[in-house]
């Protein structure tokens, strides 16, 4: 009995630190509702959905859970203008919580300066609800990834994060170790994508992690419910 009490905490330890996400393509509200019920029934950290679903879910969700929503996503490359209203239009639609692509081309180009100045533009877009940035660490060299830290730390960002998880790669252990030893004591750090069970999970939260974008965690519990 202690010992399935202990999994039990654990686990609610783990679902409490997920973002529980689907942001496909074909996704429609039937599958958003799902996602957001499961993200109730099992205790997550937020529901994450596209921006065009937010509203909707905000006022089914009626405040049982924080709604996550992926801004300039996945590629990054819109300008900054276009980045803060995503930003203060999903807020004003009712997101708790924001995730923005950074501009990789401008990480390539040592555009420093841009960088930070964009992240700043949307924290302030966003309205006082957290801010998540999304690095893209495939792209990244382990450089470029150093240097983001410092950027979203002096950005006042709450999170930096790893990945969309439609890049071609997503968090690995070095990446999360990496972040833990360079950003700044205010800001905490995302795992996203390729998470694929709890062991991962379990990983991540142990070299630094405070959340875990993924669906496949509240899956693999569903899975050990029989």
């Amino acid at each position: 009995m202690m010992m399935k009490e202990k999994t039990e905490m654990e686990l609610k330890e783990i679902l409490g630190k997920c973002d529980h996400t689907l942001l496909a393509q074909t996704a429609t509200w039937e599958e958003i509702r799902a996602v957001c019920d499961d993200g109730v029934k099992y205790g997550c950290a937020s529901v994450c959905i596209p921006a065009s679903f937010v509203k909707q879910a905000a006022e089914y969700l009626g405040g049982r859970l924080p709604v996550c929503t992926v801004i300039g996503f996945p590629n990054g490359y819109d300008t900054a203008a276009a980045k803060c209203f995503m930003a203060s239009d999903a807020v004003d639609n009712g997101a708790d919580e924001v995730d923005m692509v950074i501009n990789v081309g401008w990480v390539k180009d040592r555009k420093w300066d841009e960088v930070l100045a964009e992240i700043k533009a949307v924290k302030t877009a966003c309205k006082g609800k957290l801010l998540k940035v999304i690095i893209e660490t495939c792209f990244l060299t382990n450089e470029e990834k150093i240097k983001m830290c410092e950027i979203v730390t002096e950005s006042g960002a709450d999170y930096i994060k790893t990945s969309t998880g439609f890049g071609g790669g997503g968090a690995t252990r070095e990446d999360v170790a990496l972040f833990a030893e360079h950003v700044g004591p205010g800001v905490k750090i995302k795992a996203a994508g390729g998470i694929s069970d709890l062991k991962d999970a379990e990983d991540f939260i142990n070299l630094g992690a405070s959340r875990l974008g993924t669906s496949r965690v509240v899956k693999a519990v569903k899975a050990m419910e029989g």
